[in-house]
């Protein structure tokens, strides 16, 4: 029952942080891990130590898919490259420059295990980069790459880590460069496998299930049965997971009904809020167990925390610059992608926010070396909360100036209504000739109230190009017609209130009212 207490106490502070976090204008990510900070060391607030299983195995899973699900596949595979280079390349650059620097710091310590941190702090994490690049409202060129960096990243650097601390505990901190390939092989290449099986499997039930509730419930197991299943055979439940999300994401309208759709969107939006609000508030209440067990001399650990965290700030700038450019020397590349302007790496590289799989990949590594020899496991924990700190609170607050300073060219809204617009005509005009194909089969009044309906959505297709100086005839619509909604509602209270109907029918009547408004209010805000 504590346990209970504790985890609802947690919920609570973190929805009324991300709450506040809204009504200030802040970054609720940043809010939560200063409120963490604050309550650890708040007298009698509950002790919280982090498992790094419930993290990896039962956190990160289902906010991975959720991000997977909503990522464009089209736009996921156009921005491959770069996101390859991010992905793949900057992890393992700021891996091994980390790791030499705090062996130089430490050149008592096995190589391997100065590797490990290297690892740890490397990746930039998915939530914090989905949370603040689109609160931010950078250009979705960026937030795509973004995404699909931290989509992928985590694989990377989990299969370096478990690479590093095998040759630790086993070797003494001997790493060979066939362990490191037989390792990458085995859990990236099952991985892909086990994904994309999971997406045949899972697309198979989901497409045979037609209860909107049964389609919630597989939604949510799925993540955790794929990585349960990488994770049996020794393979990356990261990338199983992320090529599992982007296969039914893709083929999601295929797969579920409307009704089913729209749950399913409506429980992600909600277990991601939850999550996400719990996480960045847990790595904040980590503080007093990390600095707890810590006894190095203050001049080596002000040190060694300014040098790594410098390196892990200065290593993304050194990788991008790089990696933006000197890939457009080769003429087909140069032929088929313009030269970005260099604010783009600028704002890339300053949205390297670390989070909570940093610190539950350090709370994972050993008791002891080889040998039972022990090791400063304190200090390396430390810098890796201290990159998470002041990357979220540092960089994460300090990104929306960035981007307003720079003056990214914003994605032009004119150009997607007109594309929104163009598309909506050739929809309607498959609508009109399926109609006219069918007309004869209902009444003229039927047939003349859908043609009504979809000559007012094509309309408002075009009217969203009118801009905002004026009311258009669809929000004057939108707002006479809540006006009668409303009444509508209180006189089926009032039946219900007085006993002249049932709760059911108030139910049902509250149901189809509110289904027409959140339609009428998406058309208006859009």
């Amino acid at each position: 029952m504590e346990g209970l207490f504790e985890a609802v106490v947690f919920l609570a502070i973190a929805t009324v942080g991300a709450a506040l976090a809204r009504r200030l204008g802040l970054l609720a990510p940043i809010l939560l891990v200063v409120l963490g900070l604050l309550l650890s060391f708040l007298p009698g607030f509950p002790h919280v130590r982090l498992d790094p299983e419930l993290v990896l195995v039962g956190i990160l899973p289902p906010l991975l898919y959720v991000a997977a699900l909503e990522t464009s596949v089209p736009a996921f595979r156009l921005n491959l490259r770069p996101i390859l280079l991010l992905a793949v390349g900057l992890v393992l650059f700021t891996a091994f420059v980390v790791g030499t620097v705090v062996h130089l710091f430490l050149p008592h310590l096995p190589y391997a295990i100065c590797l490990a941190l290297g690892a740890i702090v490397a990746p930039p994490d998915a939530v914090a980069a989905t949370a603040v690049a689109r609160r931010v409202g950078l250009p979705r060129r960026v937030v795509t790459i973004l995404e699909g960096e931290s989509l992928l990243n985590d694989a990377t650097a989990l299969v370096l880590l478990r690479v590093s601390i095998v040759a630790v505990t086993t070797t003494g901190g001997g790493v060979g460069a066939g362990d490191v390939a037989r390792e990458v092989l085995v859990a990236a290449g099952g991985g892909v496998l086990i994904g994309l099986l999971g997406v045949v499997v899972f697309s198979f039930l989901h497409r045979r299930i037609s209860d909107a509730v049964l389609d919630n419930a597989l939604s949510l197991i799925i993540p955790f049965a794929v990585v349960f299943a990488a994770e049996s055979v020794h393979a990356s439940g990261v990338v199983a997971v992320v090529v599992t999300g982007l296969g039914i994401g893709h083929r999601l309208p295929l797969l579920m009904s409307a009704a089913s759709r729209l749950q399913v969107a409506a429980f992600w939006r909600l277990a991601r809020f939850l999550l996400e609000g719990l996480v960045f508030l847990l790595v904040g209440l980590q503080l007093r167990e990390v600095v707890r067990d810590l006894d190095e001399p203050l001049s080596l650990l002000v040190g060694i925390t300014a040098a790594v965290l410098l390196t892990v700030f200065l290593t993304r700038f050194v990788w991008l610059f790089p990696a933006t450019y000197l890939a457009r020397l080769v003429p087909r590349v140069r032929q088929r992608e313009q030269t970005p302007s260099v604010k783009f790496p600028v704002v890339i590289g300053w949205a390297g926010m670390r989070g909570v799989v940093t610190l539950a990949a350090a709370l994972a590594l050993p008791l002891t070396l080889a040998g039972d020899r022990p090791y400063q496991r304190a200090l390396l924990i430390w810098l890796a909360f201290a990159v998470i700190v002041v990357s979220l609170v540092v960089q994460g607050a300090t990104l929306p100036m960035v981007a307003r300073r720079l003056r990214l060219p914003p994605d032009d809204p004119v150009q997607d209504a007109l594309s929104a617009a163009g598309v909506q005509q050739q929809a309607s005009r498959a609508a009109r000739e399926r109609l006219d194909e069918l007309a004869d089969t209902v009444p003229r009044s039927v047939a003349d109230r859908a043609r009504r309906v979809l000559e007012d959505r094509t309309n408002l297709a075009w009217e969203r190009l009118g801009g905002a100086e004026r009311e258009t005839p669809s929000q004057a619509y939108a707002r006479l017609r809540q006006e009668m909604i409303d009444a509508e509602r209180e006189v089926f209270r009032a039946a219900r209130d007085a006993g002249r109907i049932p709760e059911e029918v108030l139910v049902r009547a509250y149901r189809d009212l509110d289904l027409e408004e959140s339609l009428l209010r998406r058309e208006v805000d859009e």
